[in-house]
């Protein structure tokens, strides 16, 4: 059966109902049951090769050029994107996102990455504030040892003060300020680590290949 863009919004807003709020050190939201189950493994087991890190790491800007987006390209061939995509992009789900958040979302863009990290991967901390409005990392893998793999969260201090759980289809969501520190301490990483990152950026990414709909705009 095709994977519908309706089920996935209406699993996504459910989620977002639901979710788990927390004020330290920043404002921030746990979520879980993010996709239908049955949509799960379709993005999982989407056949993008893992990069290698050729022993660089600690932002992931170091490998623009191996990158995997949920892009033009990808929604074409692959129907599990263009659904996720779809939802994501509709104003019944952004309008949603700007009323729980406290948000506005108006002539932003939609930009999904599709993440795979493997063993030597680390990120310092960063807040993402800047071009980006909304941060959604959503969490798909389930190696041994991948429920130690959250996303590590820190004070204005950059003091490390914990992570968020790391369970497939769970997700960490913030809205991005001048204190929303956050990274990855390096660790174990069996297999691979893989994720969404899910974020709506303002007209001035320059990266408009990177973009869902780089020719939409939401609330356009």
């Amino acid at each position: 059966m095709p994977i519908s863009s309706r089920a996935i919004t209406d699993s996504i807003l459910a989620s977002l109902n639901a979710a788990d709020q927390h004020e330290t050190p920043y404002r921030h939201w746990f979520l879980k049951d993010y996709f239908p189950a049955a949509t799960l493994p379709e993005i999982s087991n989407l056949p993008f090769e893992a990069p290698s890190l050729g022993g660089l790491s600690g932002k992931r800007e170091v490998h623009n050029a191996t990158r995997k987006y949920f892009d033009v390209e990808n929604r074409a061939e692959f129907p599990a994107v263009a659904a996720v995509a779809d939802a994501l992009q509709s104003a019944e789900m952004t309008q949603t996102i700007e009323q729980k958040f406290g948000i506005d979302l108006k002539g932003s863009y939609l930009r999904i990455e599709y993440a795979q990290d493997t063993n030597g991967f680390w990120l310092e901390p960063h807040t993402d504030l800047g071009v980006k409005l909304f941060t959604c990392l959503l969490y798909l893998s389930d190696g041994p040892g991948h429920d130690t793999l959250g996303t590590d969260i820190y004070d204005a201090d950059k003091k490390h003060l914990g992570r968020s759980p790391f369970a497939p289809n769970g997700a960490l969501i913030f809205i991005p300020s001048d204190d929303t520190y956050h990274g990855f301490e390096a660790r174990q990483i069996n297999g691979i680590r893989k994720s969404l990152i899910i974020n709506y950026v303002t007209d001035e990414w320059r990266a408009r290949e990177q973009l869902a709909f780089p020719d939409q705009p939401i609330g356009a």
